[in-house]
């Protein structure tokens, strides 16, 4: 038989599955002796039978009525007692916590009767009256749906009828008509009557304590911090102490530690004469818990003690919430404090240090989402004003600048010395000059994964996607607010791609102290702690994980960043970036010739180009790998815009002009190259065998960069990266071409050069035939954006913005695929992959050069699936270098069970 009920004596910290956080934790805290309020839990597993079936589930409540009884025994006193009632709480408490996203009823026990008896017992006819409308005012909107808003009116209507601000300024004869006022207004928007029966409203608050882990803010919770929706929650019974007692009682939350900077210290605040509930409600204004020393020194010196107890007994920094019930201190929940990103690094270094952790321990405590916060730069918040939008936070961090509406003036404007924020409707492979000039980027359109979100974040660029409520009107140079603010070029504007909102105005920023020390080792004088500790977190983890971290970089100035910041190489350079700005003029000559001389022309003045990128690339990272991508978008990327030139020549025929000879021979190579679905048409290696000379250009240039370095005394490892294989006949024929043009720059430089030749696998075809496609492939690199699309039919650019949302909502995926890697099928291809791969040629070096090699979850996963590496942009090595440590140490495929 399914037990559903455990007394606090029963438990400990370690049955949070089934406990729910904060009973395990209450169980651990009567262990250990500390004085807690008695009661018991009802477990997880009675939640989810209740939710399956829609009823509390067989022999739950005769469980409940056994621990009742044992806890009406040691008190000595009954539920509903008439003369001394015991009063219970019910509250929620879930495996991991959800701080206010659940329901909470206090004072269960009270009614008509009792609330008389209670008064004479307790000396206090206030307290008394006090306590019982607290019980109808959240019994009514918890349990019996009640807006909360009626009841808020009424009390806040009574202040002003009494001339008071607080509500502990009220009598106890106001508080008994407040009391009366409520339960009218029960009857009134229900039509029932304030249950008088105790039994009755235990078990109304249990169930609805249950229902409340499906409602609103329960489940949206959960979607944003990844929590399971089957975990269920658990209740927590429990005998009520009271803080309202007068001057001598109070409530508080005290934490181990400063949550914010991680720093040694008692934190936290006080309320006298008040329910846990007042402190966390903000109703009055708190004291310093320091004060407490001066109300009662007695109980502030035993609160110490328990603070210093559960710290060196949970090793961490402790979240505490007590009462003091006229000089007695209860202890009524403790938890592993939230910090921020800081405090976490800093306690994880400081505990480490005192002994009480080890370096692993310290090291499995921070989190790469933390250091990725600490990287960025961010806004003074306690300055910004009402967001003129909010949209999808792509890129980390804040920036200020004037808005530009196109590439050209944003280049134009930042060369001038002017910082930029580029705004666009969504942004193309045209923009990525101005992408790369302005400080941020801003589009009404796309998602977390857009082309303006990918490149951006490969940048270390802010950006903020899908900004729907703006109108941006590229035409007439501004955008519209929702609430009809027009914002003109060269108005500056703060962009928070943290938050994913955009500021009218300039916001202070606060710099980073830790991207300073990562780039060049410079830290404040006040930003030692947490520079010093991201600094020995990052040691720790190179020291122990076996995945090897690379960058995704095209430039030799992002080579030389992601080499600062702790890459070991270069996974992904991807040589259509060098085609872009004045070199386009040479692509549209090549894809334009009418005969081989001509595209053989073009194609020997891009050769001096790239081999001059591809030697400034090796001589930055030299003695480190160099994974070079050979050409793979379709190649009416570099050509204009077919609506932009079928407008224009319409405009000159309209004037009565001859159009453009250009222009005319651009609209018709574009209408000849137009494909339906791009993505799965004529790119990667099918522009290798279709176009003549385009492969043997590019790895002429690659080994002649080598040969150079190799003269000039350097150690480069170029490796050729064959993109979007789906058969292993296609490398084949590409590998051949490479070799005899490696051999014929041999043969002309009388220097050896000999560049491995691989693959990425990013079509499912290529992942299950990937043992016939290794016999040709000396390495594998996983593209993991072009394998999710096409592994799940979505295209990337426009499905976040038409359903992801509702997917996200209605729990289809728990988040999206292209920010955290699908496993269960993405994931399988891989590890099908590896395994064939590896079975074929057992010394394949296997990579990952999609965006989710920076993903921390990700990371985990390419860990425990056998990958020799993961490659990411330069700003995300640190993030992947921790994540990969901490990976090794676990030795599973994640975190935790979320």
């Amino acid at each position: 038989m399914v037990r559903y009920v455990y007394d606090f004596t029963e438990g400990g910290r370690d049955m949070a599955g089934l406990l729910g956080g904060k009973g395990a934790n209450l169980a651990e805290m009567t262990r250990l002796g500390l004085p807690v309020p008695p009661g018991f839990t009802l477990t997880t597993e009675a939640c989810r039978a209740f939710l399956a079936a829609g009823s509390e589930p067989a022999g739950l409540w005769e469980e409940v009525s056994a621990h009742l009884s044992a806890l009406e025994a040691s008190a000595g006193r009954s539920l509903g007692q008439p003369d001394d009632p015991l009063l219970l709480s019910v509250r929620s408490g879930a495996k991991f916590s959800m701080p206010g996203m659940m329901e909470t009823i206090l004072d269960i026990g009270l009614n008509d009767e009792s609330v008389l008896g209670l008064a004479e017992v307790s000396g206090s006819r206030r307290f008394a009256w006090d306590s019982y409308r607290r019980l109808v005012q959240m019994f009514g909107s918890t349990v019996m749906g009640v807006d909360a808003a009626h009841f808020e009116r009424a009390l806040a209507h009574l202040k002003d009828l009494r001339g008071v601000k607080d509500d502990v300024h009220l009598n106890a004869s106001d508080l008994a008509e407040l009391v009366g006022t409520y339960q009218n207004l029960i009857h009134r928007e229900t039509g029932e009557h304030f249950p008088q029966s105790p039994a009755e409203q235990l078990r109304r608050a249990v169930l609805a304590v249950f229902a409340s882990w499906n409602g609103e803010r329960a489940r949206l919770y959960r979607r944003r911090e990844h929590i399971a929706d089957d975990l269920g929650t658990a209740v927590n019974v429990q005998r009520m102490v009271f803080g309202n007692l007068g001057a001598d009682s109070g409530s508080g939350v005290a934490f181990t530690r400063d949550p914010a900077t991680g720093r040694p210290g008692l934190y936290g605040d006080y309320l006298p004469d008040a329910q846990g509930e007042d402190v966390v409600a903000g109703i009055r204004n708190t004291v310093p818990l320091a004060e407490l020393k001066h109300l009662d020194r007695a109980s502030y010196d035993r609160l110490l003690a328990h603070l210093s107890t559960l710290e060196r007994h949970y090793r961490d920094l402790c979240d505490i919430e007590f009462t003091i019930e006229r000089g007695t201190l209860w202890m009524l929940q403790t938890r592993v404090g939230k910090r921020t990103a800081e405090a976490a690094f800093v306690l994880a270094a400081e505990l480490a240090d005192e002994g009480l952790i080890t370096p692993d321990e310290a090291l499995a405590r921070v989190s790469g989402e933390g250091l990725a916060r600490l990287m960025f730069p961010r806004f003074d918040t306690s300055t910004t004003g009402t967001a003129l939008a909010h949209g999808v936070p792509a890129s980390p961090g804040a920036a200020v600048g004037t808005v530009v509406f196109d590439s050209t003036q944003a280049v134009r404007r930042a060369a001038a010395g002017e910082k930029v924020v580029l705004v666009r409707q969504e942004t193309t492979p045209d923009d990525l000059p101005g992408m790369i000039a302005a400080q941020a980027v801003l589009t009404s359109r796309g998602g977390k994964t857009s082309h303006a979100a990918v490149v951006a974040r490969g940048m270390g660029k802010v950006c903020v996607c899908g900004a729907e409520e703006l109108t941006v009107d590229t035409g007439t140079r501004r955008f519209t607010a929702a609430d009809g603010t027009v914002v003109e070029e060269g108005t500056v504007v703060s962009v928070d791609g943290s938050a994913g909102a955009v500021y009218a105005g300039s916001v202070p920023l606060v710099d980073s102290a830790v991207i300073r020390y990562l780039e060049d080792g410079r830290g404040g004088e006040g930003d030692r702690g947490v520079v010093g500790a991201v600094g020995r977190a990052l040691a720790r983890a190179d020291a122990v994980r076996r995945l090897e971290v690379r960058a995704n970089a095209d430039t030799p100035e992002d080579a030389v960043r992601a080499r600062r910041f702790g890459a070991q190489g270069i996974g992904l350079c991807r040589t259509e970036h060098m085609f872009l700005g004045e070199r386009r003029k040479l692509v549209e000559e090549m894809i334009l010739a009418r005969t081989d001389a001509e595209r053989e022309g073009a194609l020997a003045a891009l050769l001096p180009l790239q081999r001059q990128d591809f030697t400034d690339i090796l001589q930055a990272m030299d003695g480190l790998p160099v994974t070079i991508r050979l050409l793979d978008p379709p190649l009416h990327e570099f050509l204009p815009d077919r609506t932009e030139l079928a407008v224009r020549i319409a405009a000159a025929e309209a004037r009565g002009e001859e159009p453009e000879a250009h222009d005319v021979e651009l609209l018709a190579a574009v209408n000849r190259m137009h494909e339906e679905n791009p993505m799965l048409g004529l790119r990667g290696v099918r522009l290798g065998l279709v176009v003549p000379g385009l492969v043997a250009m590019q790895v002429r240039a690659i080994g002649e960069a080598v040969a150079r370095r190799l003269r000039a005394g350097g150690d480069p490892r170029a490796e050729i990266m064959v993109p979007l294989v789906g058969d292993v006949r296609e490398l084949r024929l590409v590998r051949a071409e490479v070799r005899r043009v490696l051999a014929r720059v041999s043969e002309a430089t009388g220097v050896p050069v000999d560049c491995p030749v691989g693959t990425m696998i990013e079509l499912p075809r290529a992942a299950l035939t990937a043992g016939r496609i290794a016999e040709e492939a000396e390495f594998f690199s996983f593209g993991t954006n072009d394998l999710t699309q096409t592994t799940w039919g979505f295209s990337r650019d426009d499905v976040e913005a038409e359903f992801f949302s509702a997917y996200l909502d209605k729990g289809v995926f728990p988040t999206s695929p292209f920010e955290t890697l699908d496993r269960e099928g993405v994931g399988r291809l891989v590890g099908i992959a590896v395994t064939e791969g590896r079975a074929a040629r057992p010394d394949l070096k296997i990579g990952v050069c999609g965006e989710h090699g920076g993903d921390p979850g990700s990371v985990h996963f390419f860990h425990a699936t056998g990958l020799d590496y993961v490659s990411c942009s330069p700003f995300r090595v640190p993030v992947a270098r921790l994540e990969a440590g901490r990976a090794a140490l676990e030795g599973t495929e994640g975190s935790d069970s979320r």
